[in-house]
């Protein structure tokens, strides 16, 4: 019975997948490596103890919140002019209530941080008698399998429910397949595993009072009593932070010799700082945005940054997820409208940098007053729409001479 059994197990484990045709222990696919999250260092690496190495955290926290805070709209495009469509359901839907338990910030930070974790972001879409979107769901990404059946794409959330492909709104991170994004906890494991092996090292080694180990020599042999009760009264006395750099005494001709290499000799601090800038480049977020300010010195550099992660880490977020509600939330006689992140903000600069950029833009012609005014979440004005023209420009192979004298 027992060989029954664990018959059926492998035969479930090394069932086939849509991704993976076959499966077998002389060639297991991505999906089966990936089952047990374990690292070469031996630690296991998943969501939750991830999360645990700061690092980490920090560069899922800072995309997720900044990919929340910015401004989403609903605009609608008549071919010359865009205007935000206010009353729109879809702009309701995404900029006050998603779903009748999240806010739209707690919404798009929980798809945000999915899709940063896991590759993927699901949510749920329930609709109205008339077909319109009414709430958006977040689903946890490791109970939703994505399968093709008879050319269409088909979610199976929980082993349980099937959705189609236009119930599911699916932000789909770095794809091989073209199905699903592979998830960074899989992919960079091993830098993941040893941050949180250097984090567990440093935590130990400050447990033990900063004294990583040592030798007691006695003069005389000690029976296995006798060392074991010197062992525990040593620690006793001298283990932990709270007894750290006291003052030991030893009895009866004995001798402490410390061993091993302190963190500064051994690397360790350098080790964690390396860690922290592997993330970084993981993640691509700027060093200085997980706090390592060692190439941040100067003003201009920490605002070159800036614009770094607008451009190469948020901005490919946020396009993905444009590209995905525009495709699922709008019904086919809604051409015109869209979805659309305004990461403007992102790159304001400081007061002075944006007044004397809004003056050049004003001057030649291509702001006006008001367009000005709405950038800085101002009312507009009567007479703020004209647009100027700089007197000293002319068309380009225009005779200047050619004017008329009356």
């Amino acid at each position: 019975m027992a060989d029954k059994n664990n018959r059926g197990f492998f035969s479930r484990l090394f069932r086939n997948s849509p991704e993976n045709p076959s499966t077998s222990l002389s060639n297991p696919s991505a999906w089966l490596t990936g089952l047990f999250n374990t690292s070469a260092t031996g630690v296991q690496v998943s969501e939750d103890n991830a999360l645990t190495f700061s690092a980490v955290y920090a560069a899922t926290r800072i995309i997720s919140e900044t990919i929340a805070s910015i401004p989403l709209n609903v605009y609608k495009y008549d071919g010359e002019t865009r205007v935000i469509a206010r009353d729109h359901p879809i702009q309701i839907l995404l900029a006050e209530a998603p779903n009748p338990v999240s806010s739209t910030f707690t919404f798009r930070e929980a798809m945000a941080a999915n899709l940063v974790l896991h590759g993927n972001a699901y949510a749920k879409i329930f609709f109205n008698a008339a077909g319109r979107p009414v709430s958006l769901v977040p689903l946890d990404p490791l109970k939703v399998q994505v399968k093709i059946v008879e050319g269409e794409k088909v979610y199976i959330f929980n082993d349980k429910e099937t959705l189609l492909d236009y119930e599911m709104l699916h932000v789909v991170g770095l794809s091989f397949n073209g199905l699903t994004g592979k998830s960074p906890l899989s992919v960079a494991r091993e830098a993941i595993a040893i941050g949180l092996s250097a984090q567990e090292y440093g935590a130990r080694f400050y447990s033990n009072g900063a004294n990583t180990g040592g030798v007691i020599t006695a003069p005389g042999r000690l029976s296995l009593e006798a060392i074991n009760r010197l062992k525990q009264s040593w620690n006793r006395s001298n283990g932990g932070n709270a007894n750290s750099h006291g003052t030991a005494i030893l009895e009866e001709g004995m001798k402490y010799d410390k061993i091993g290499l302190d963190p500064e000799a051994a690397q360790f601090l350098q080790s964690r700082k390396f860690q922290v800038n592997e993330i970084a480049r993981i993640f691509r977020i700027p060093p200085s945005y997980l706090a390592d300010l060692e190439n941040s010195s100067t003003r201009a550099n920490v605002e070159q940054q800036a614009i770094q992660f607008v451009r190469d880490c948020i901005t490919p977020y946020v396009r993905r997820f444009e590209v995905e509600l525009n495709r699922k939330l709008f019904r086919e006689d809604e051409r015109g409208y869209y979805a659309y992140f305004s990461v403007d903000g992102l790159m304001r600069g400081d007061l002075k940098g944006r007044y004397e950029s809004y003056a050049i833009a004003r001057n030649w012609g291509w702001l006006s007053v008001n367009d000005i005014r709405d950038l800085e979440n101002l009312n507009p004005i009567k007479g703020g729409d004209v647009y100027l023209t700089p007197l000293n420009m002319q068309t380009a192979g225009e005779d200047s001479t050619n004017v008329d004298a009356d």
